[in-house]
């Protein structure tokens, strides 16, 4: 990972920002934004992995500098995390709401005498 790291960062960075400055977008068009964010950050991540696991490189890295990269990214985790959370809640309660009214339906619509076994 070197230059071409960060010029690859740079066009997803380049793409993200085309994602958000699209006029008029509709349902898919966020979905996809959000995916190809996620598959970025994921990327990122991996990226980050290779580098902590790697003592040849860390050891390059002062404790000032070493700690100043944990402030970072315990602050931007800590709150993506929380923003997962908050995310994950409203979708349970969708979820669950979507499932009530389709068993009521479920329920409504057959009856005893609907049913037909063998």
């Amino acid at each position: 990972m070197g230059q071409g790291w960060i010029e690859t960062c740079q066009k997803i960075l380049e793409q993200i920002e085309r994602m958000s400055q699209k006029k008029d977008k509709d349902r898919l068009d966020l979905i996809q934004s959000m995916r190809f964010s996620l598959y970025a950050l994921h990327r990122s991540i991996l990226g980050w992995l290779n580098w902590i696991n790697n003592p040849d490189i860390m050891v390059t890295f002062s404790q000032k500098e070493l700690e100043e990269m944990n402030k970072k990214l315990t602050e931007f985790i800590t709150e993506f995390i929380k923003y997962d959370m908050e995310v994950t809640e409203k979708g349970v309660s969708k979820g669950m709401a979507a499932q009530q009214i389709s068993e009521s339906a479920e329920r409504t619509r057959r009856t005893p005498e609907d049913m037909f076994y063998i």
